[in-house]
Parts: structure tokens; C-alpha cells; sequence
């Protein structure tokens, strides 16, 4: 669902309202708290409102608020210097953040091979140890690109890292999971799918939209991934916009992340929620895309953190 920002734009439920102990949580009273983060990852997308790269410093004051909220992040693309800044700023910050970093593809080949030669670069030029994976493109399955094509760069990206002393580092796609096949997962060392309910044609109730998630988690699992792990790549509610009949409203959002957090956590998912902040930068694009984060633009949070844990 993420579309980049400058050289391309990227069943019935089960009870799901018991409530996890309340850890303390960061509020917008208390932005530099260290307590037991609320969510296990979280996407993160640098760009200013304006579509502008962000500085080293604006990265860094980012970080330090979703190091609260989370132990790991999700970035799509190398561009804008943002996997170096996030290296920089987890180490000189010392932040308690894994990133799982990524390739924009949709582009074509020399759009990725520029994006891994960055990667590569910075991962020896920093601690490659807080990489905890690449994703090779986002989606791009169902922008067009054929399968073989996606297995291809795969097999490329894992091979370049191997000859370069990063073979350690898992090379994967991030596909809608009812585009991931067989043959896909085979090639990937983990299984990482996009589910978003929010756009789904009939709507009955936050409760039923999570499950729907985790049902639809243990259908790939079961279909697809034969043994290998399978992580959610995105979910999230907006807290504005019009997808069809999902009611979009802050009220909502806050009440899918606790639901999504506190199912994920019974079933033992990861996953990363999508996104940090609200994505002015997709100018232009839906409203509802620009209205996921929890926090806003501004990086101020949209709602009181310990409600996650309610």
C-alpha cells in the first residue's frame, strides 16, 4: 500500500475485547518514556509534508518517539538517505530498534540496483546487526510485475548480499497475501504479507475486521508458507477518508490497534502496523492514505498510548 515519494509516488469473529496487562506506555505528556513498547513493529516512512527529505536530525527526534512505541521498524526504500539516517540515529541515540529495511522495485531493475548498492553501503558503513531483514519491493505483484520477474530480483538481492559478507541479513517480498503462492514463498526466507480489511466490500465491526486478519494470516500459512514464518508486512485503520464501507474515524483506529495488538499477541504474530505518522507527503493521493499514522504529521500522537493496552 505504501507508494513512494520521489522517484515513483508509491468470518465471523471470535471474542477479541479481553485486555492485556497495562504496561506503561508512552503519552504525548511523556514522550521519552522506556517502558515495554506496545506494538511489534511499526512502518516508517521519513518524508516531510511536503515530500522533501528529511535531515539526520528530524530522523533522529522521529526515532526517539516510535523507539516508544515499538522495537522495530519497517522502511521501504533506501532513498533520501533514510536507511543510513535511521543506522545513525538508532546508534547515536542508542536506541532499542531493529530495522527491516527495504527496495523500492516498482521502478524496474535499475531502481533496485540502486536501492541495494545504498543498502549495501550502509550496512557496512554501520552496525549491519540492527538489520534484521530486506524486503525486496512492495506489492509490486499487484502493480503488474510478473511472479518470475519478483523471484528473480530476489534471488539477485540474496545472492549480491552473500557475495558482499551479508548473507546473514533474510531476503523476502512484502505481497498481498492472496497473491502469495507457493513458488514465492519458497524463494523467501520469510513469508511477509500486506492485509488491510479496510478496504473490504461489507463491514460488520471491528472485531470481526481483525479476525478476518488472523484468519486470513493462517490461510497463507496453511496455503503457502509450508513452515516458514509469516509476518503481517502492513495493517491499520485510518482515522479519516472513505475506502467503502468501513466507518473511518479516530474512534476506529484506536479501537483496531488495540483489538489487532491483542489478538496478534494471542496468536503470536509479528507484524508491522501501518504507520507511524500521518502521510501528508502522499499529496494528491486519498485522503484515507494520508490518515494511518498514530501519530500525526507533526509527530504528535493522535490519541493517549495507554489506550493500547485497554
Amino acid at each position: 500500500m505504501e507508494t513512494e515519494s520521489k522517484v515513483s509516488s508509491e468470518e465471523s469473529s471470535s471474542d477479541l475485547s479481553s485486555s492485556e496487562s497495562h504496561e506503561t506506555i508512552a503519552t504525548e505528556n511523556n514522550p521519552d518514556y522506556t517502558a515495554e513498547r506496545a506494538l511489534w513493529g511499526l512502518t516508517y516512512s521519513p518524508y516531510n509534508t511536503d515530500g522533501s527529505c528529511p535531515d539526520l536530525a528530524t530522523v533522529t527526534s522521529q526515532l526517539q518517539k516510535v523507539a516508544g512505541v515499538t522495537s522495530n521498524i519497517r522502511l521501504y526504500s533506501t532513498d533520501c538517505s533514510q536507511l543510513r539516517n535511521a543506522l545513525q540515529a538508532i546508534s547515536s541515540s542508542n536506541l532499542n530498534l531493529g530495522i527491516h529495511a527495504g527496495l523500492w522495485i516498482s521502478d524496474g531493475e535499475s531502481r533496485m540496483q540502486s536501492d541495494l548498492d545504498e543498502f549495501i553501503a550502509a550496512a557496512k558503513q554501520y552496525d549491519s546487526s540492527l538489520i534484521k531483514g530486506l524486503s525486496v519491493g512492495n506489492e509490486d505483484l499487484s502493480k503488474g510485475m510478473s511472479e518470475s520477474t519478483l523471484i528473480g530480483y530476489i534471488n539477485k538481492v540474496r545472492a549480491r548480499l552473500q557475495s558482499e559478507g551479508l548473507g546473514h541479513i533474510p531476503v523476502y517480498a512484502t505481497e498481498q497475501d492472496a497473491l502469495f503462492s507457493q513458488s514465492l514463498a519458497a524463494a523467501c526466507d520469510l513469508v511477509q504479507i500486506n492485509v488491510h480489511t479496510i478496504f473490504d466490500s461489507a463491514f460488520t465491526s471491528i472485531d470481526a475486521s481483525v479476525q478476518s486478519v488472523i484468519n486470513r494470516v493462517n490461510t497463507v500459512k496453511a496455503n503457502a508458507a509450508k513452515g516458514k514464518l509469516v509476518r503481517v508486512g502492513e495493517t491499520g485503520w485510518a482515522s479519516a477518508g472513505n475506502t467503502g464501507p468501513s466507518p473511518l474515524t479516530l474512534a476506529n483506529e484506536i479501537l483496531y490497534v488495540q483489538k489487532f495488538r491483542c489478538a496478534a499477541r494471542k496468536s503470536g504474530l509479528e507484524y508491522f502496523y501501518f504507520e507511524a505518522k500521518d502521510a501528508l507527503w502522499k499529496q494528491g493521493q486519498a485522503v484515507s492514505e494520508q490518515n494511518f499514522g498514530i501519530f500525526s504529521a507533526q509527530y504528535t500522537p493522535k490519541f493517549d498510548f495507554l489506550d493500547l493496552s485497554s
